[in-house]
């Protein structure tokens, strides 16, 4: 793709502000060279990311990504680089005072320790174990912090890049919610890298309610002792109760048993059954009243299995455990971060696509702090699996895309 084409194909004054802002930041010698620079070292960016790939980093055991990202930010020359109590892994470019525009990428992985982690070739195609989530995430951060200090990039606002620990399934965001705990951390705004894609803007925090159900009871021989409450009749009973629960279409809220489990042996009565939930809403307040009518519903199976259990034998016992809470929300599309990032999106040509999902940028977005989430260029799938793909198609243009929307909101000078 030539500089041309990257040129908006409007007059600049006829544009809204931040979309004029995007434009005009197109046609800055160093913005220039840094699209240019980018696209010189998309062979040493994929390096990169097939480097950090190889790292082990199961969520809760992120150190030795850790130390790896901290040595790049020190190398480069980034001011502040710490390591701070939770694991997660800070450098700041431009002007102290304050983080200023947030860039975070996540350490972790969802691969438990000593899973295979090599990286294979198939054609075009890299497959591997977090090949895109998330070493193309992290590969793009430090390729941006670089690729500023390589261009003569200097932001009106500061850069903090944070690798965090954490995001993945029982992380529960703890990277993230712990930067939130400092009353000092008021960033201006988030941006999340995470990930492959060029089109997606993901402004709305799809939020969650992880809980574990377990039902225990006395137990007892199938036979000699049946009659007595029975802890897997109630988890039965529980996952009917819960898959008849109507669900609003709008805004969009999933209620979903993941796991069940419990028993000793082929005869005998369980003294323990339990069932695991994952409950989802892009709204805060649907995701409240989902979580109040699962309750009711595993206590009404509860109630169900006592009522017929014999006379006289001990009634079960229903402990609901929390197992994560992932905050939801929404960056109004009308918000200066979010039109520049679809701006820089349509910059590269590719169409914008707003988007829901649940990433490092959801706590931000719960706390009115603007946040987006971001892929960083190519394209890949099977996440979460060992047989994990990347493609690089369009990868320097992502990370470039990413990188106008970065300045862009660094540049503007009202509020974010």
């Amino acid at each position: 793709m030539s500089l041309a084409t990257l040129r908006p194909i409007v007059k600049r004054d006829t544009l809204p502000f931040v979309e004029q802002l995007i434009a005009d930041l197109l046609l800055r010698p160093e913005v220039r060279a840094a699209r240019e620079w980018l696209s010189c070292h998309d062979d040493a960016t994929i390096a990169l990311q097939r480097q950090v790939a190889v790292i082990p980093s199961p969520t809760g055991a992120e150190e030795r990504r850790g130390a790896f990202v901290a040595r790049r930010f020190t190398d480069l020359g980034l001011a502040e680089v710490r390591t701070d109590r939770v694991g997660n892994v800070h450098g700041r470019l431009g002007p102290a005072g304050g983080p200023g525009v947030v860039i975070a990428s996540h350490l972790d992985t969802v691969f438990p320790e000593g899973t295979p982690l090599e990286v294979l070739e198939a054609g075009a195609r890299l497959i591997g174990p977090g090949i895109g989530d998330n070493a193309r995430g992290l590969a793009a951060m430090l390729v941006i912090a670089e690729c500023c200090l390589t261009s003569g990039i200097e932001p009106r606002r500061a850069i903090t890049f944070i690798a965090t620990v954490g995001e993945e399934g029982s992380g529960d965001l703890r990277g993230v919610k712990h930067l939130f705990e400092d009353p000092a951390f008021t960033p201006d705004a988030f941006i999340a890298l995470d990930g492959a894609g060029l089109n997606r803007v993901v402004h709305r925090a799809l939020g969650s309610r992880r809980l574990r159900a377990t039902f225990t009871g006395p137990g007892g021989h199938s036979w000699a002792a049946f009659g007595v409450a029975n802890a897997a009749h109630a988890m039965g009973k529980a996952v009917t109760e819960i898959a008849e629960i109507a669900l609003p279409a709008a805004p969009r809220t999933t209620a979903s048993v993941v796991r069940v489990g419990g028993g000793s042996g082929l005869n005998t009565i369980p003294r323990e059954a339990w069932l695991e939930l994952d409950l989802r809403s892009e709204s805060e307040a649907a995701l409240e009243t989902l979580h109040g009518q699962v309750s009711q519903a595993l206590g009404r199976a509860l109630d169900t299995v006592n009522r017929k259990r014999s006379a006289g034998t001990a009634p079960l016992a229903l402990h609901i455990e929390p197992l994560g809470n992932r905050p939801s929300g929404v960056t109004n599309e009308r918000q200066a971060l979010v039109r520049a990032a679809v701006a820089a999106t349509r910059a590269v040509g590719q169409t914008p696509e707003l988007a829901a999902a649940s990433t490092d940028a959801n706590v931000a977005i719960s706390r009115g702090i603007p946040g987006i989430a971001l892929g960083a260029g190519g394209r890949g799938g099977e996440a979460h699996v060992e047989t994990e793909w990347y493609e690089n198609v369009n990868g320097s243009a992502g990370i470039f895309r990413a990188l106008l929307t970065i300045l862009a909101v660094a540049e503007h000078n009202g509020t974010v």
